[in-house]
């Protein structure tokens, strides 16, 4: 699994006013994908997964009106750009063939190998499974999940790319079942996605979800976060170069991305602190990466030699 290390700001939204792309056109930009990032796969295993995937799903729409084979398209994508394997991504091709179609799984073994039969079958039955109690959510999907994940690993990452997309779309549901699937992905699928390492899928769910369960909280954050983004931008830059130049001539090798907070994690952390937005110090941050815990000190000497820390203000993660 490739790391899942690269968060932004505010989730997913489609881009308004820009034309629909046919679904040859998402396949086309999927295939392009997989070339680049897995260049040694033979292409025409995607290919014979998305012809049959096609034939199958023919006719049927999503309740956005749009063709029903754009969602495992779309979940393919997803997988794709965290570089998984041939088989994950025939998989996300095929996830919904047996729940949604009359093919079978034997069909599928026939056809793709054991391999792809026995992920789809293990996602078909992933989405059976109906939990209406918070307690529920909680412990039994959590448990049979984790089961499921002993038998094979990608049944899980197909399911989270799958929940990942229905939420990217849920805005064509009706507020009830909006409602329900974003406590749902909040309670169960962002979680297991953290414990999968997959902090930028688990950023994502939270953070879609927290737009339909508290939407003016969400805008009130997202505005703040916007805004001292745009005001910080030139500095934080101007910082990251500062510490890059004085990391190297120090000898450690590292690397340093902007970071900035996830809307769902300020929230959390107002509620938790009983504090404001404007108390909020680390909305807008600089990750240093590095080889080794020597040389994560050693960066952070650098750091406080330049930049004196605030007392009580700081905290020992390295360790």
């Amino acid at each position: 699994m490739a790391p899942d290390s690269a968060p932004a700001a505010v989730p997913y939204r489609p881009r308004s006013g820009s034309e629909p792309k046919s679904v040859e056109e998402h396949y086309r930009q999927l295939e392009q994908l997989v070339r680049k990032l897995r260049p040694r796969d033979d292409i025409r295993d995607l290919r014979r997964a998305y012809e049959f995937a096609a034939r199958l799903h023919e006719g049927q729409s999503r309740l956005s009106g749009e063709p029903y084979l754009i969602h495992p398209l779309e979940v393919t994508r997803i997988l794709a750009e965290r570089r998984m394997d041939m088989i994950c991504l025939q998989t996300g091709l095929l996830h919904d063939v047996v729940e949604d179609t009359d093919v079978t799984v034997e069909e599928l073994r026939r056809e793709f190998g054991e391999d792809v039969a026995r992920c789809v079958d293990g996602v078909t039955k992933l989405s059976k499974l109906e939990f209406r109690s918070r307690e529920q959510r909680q412990a039994e999907t959590m448990r049979k999940m984790l089961l499921a994940m002993v038998s094979d690993i990608r049944v899980i990452l197909v399911k989270l790319a799958d929940r990942l997309h229905n939420m990217r779309t849920l805005s064509s549901l009706p507020p009830e079942r909006q409602e329900r699937i974003a406590h749902e992905t909040l309670e169960i699928y962002a979680p297991l996605a953290n414990r999968l390492g997959m902090a930028v899928i688990r950023g994502e769910l939270e953070d879609l979800a927290f737009s339909y369960l508290e939407p003016d909280a969400y805008a009130e954050i997202t505005e703040a976060i916007e805004k001292r983004r745009k005001a910080s931008e030139s500095m934080l830059r101007s910082i990251q170069e500062q510490l890059e130049k004085k990391l190297a001539r120090e000898g450690i090798p590292a690397r340093i991305e902007g970071r900035i907070k996830r809307a769902y994690s300020v929230y959390q952390k107002l509620k938790r602190q009983k504090i404001t937005i404007d108390q909020v110090y680390d909305l807008l941050a600089l990750r240093i990466i590095t080889d080794s815990v020597k040389n994560c000190y050693a960066a952070l000497g650098v750091i406080h030699n330049e930049w004196h820390p605030i007392p009580g203000r700081i905290k020992d993660f390295i360790a």
